[in-house]
């Protein structure tokens, strides 16, 4: 009897694997013969899954271009929610900034590709454009949270997050325009920081905020644990 090979997708790391197979089997089908010469079912067949499976990880092939925003947008809320207390704000918005950059820097040579079609093709620049607005909208939210009792903290966070979400974008245009490579991927990171100058944050922290969110914090712990 032969060995049974197990499914791909089963675990955590098998799903990673078969969404990397399907964008890079989507970004070199639609560089090579054209995204609207290319089907759903070419790009399954490519990357050796079926027509159902490629719509378990995508609503629609436009979809199977992009990194993985839903990843990209847990870790920034991820960070929000796990940052001590005392922590400047300012340093907590770098963080959770930094996070997203691993879901284009980890895949220089798809990135460079994807950046070319994005470029060309109408569908992928508005998917594009409807995820930067979602970047800047969880931004905004979790600073307006953080930034409640400060003067004109609403404006702050608007600020703050379309900031952030230009820099972020401007770094990775920058590193993809000199080439795209492994290389120059700090440099991206150190170029997006250079924001923090020019954001409208404290840079050191007010004591009296400081309590007020140690004790919202200790609050937020008994909830949990009553």
């Amino acid at each position: 009897m032969s060995p049974v090979t197990p499914r791909r997708g089963r675990s955590a790391e098998g799903r990673a694997e078969v969404r990397r197979d399907l964008v890079t089997a989507a970004v070199d089908l639609f560089t090579a013969q054209g995204y609207d010469d290319t089907t759903v079912d070419d790009i399954a067949a490519a990357a050796g899954v079926g027509r159902r499976t490629f719509f378990r990880y995508f609503k629609g092939k436009e979809d199977a271009v992009s990194p993985d925003h839903e990843l990209g947008l847990a870790r920034i809320a991820e960070v929000f929610a796990t940052a001590h207390p005392t922590e400047p704000l300012l340093s907590v918005v770098l963080r959770a900034g930094e996070t997203v950059f691993d879901l284009y820097l980890s895949d220089p040579g798809t990135a460079r590709k994807r950046f070319a079609l994005v470029h060309e093709v109408p569908a992928l620049r508005d998917r594009e454009a409807a995820m930067v607005h979602r970047y800047r909208r969880l931004f905004t939210k979790e600073l307006a949270i953080r930034l409640a009792d400060v003067e004109d903290g609403d404006l702050r966070a608007a600020v703050t997050g379309a900031a952030v979400v230009a820099a972020h974008n401007q770094a990775l245009r920058r590193w993809l325009a000199d080439g795209g490579t492994a290389e120059g991927t700090e440099a991206c990171r150190a170029h997006f920081r250079k924001v923090a100058d020019m954001l409208p944050l404290e840079q050191a922290p007010d004591l009296e905020q400081v309590a007020r969110r140690l004790e919202r914090a200790a609050r937020s712990l008994e909830r949990r644990t009553s």
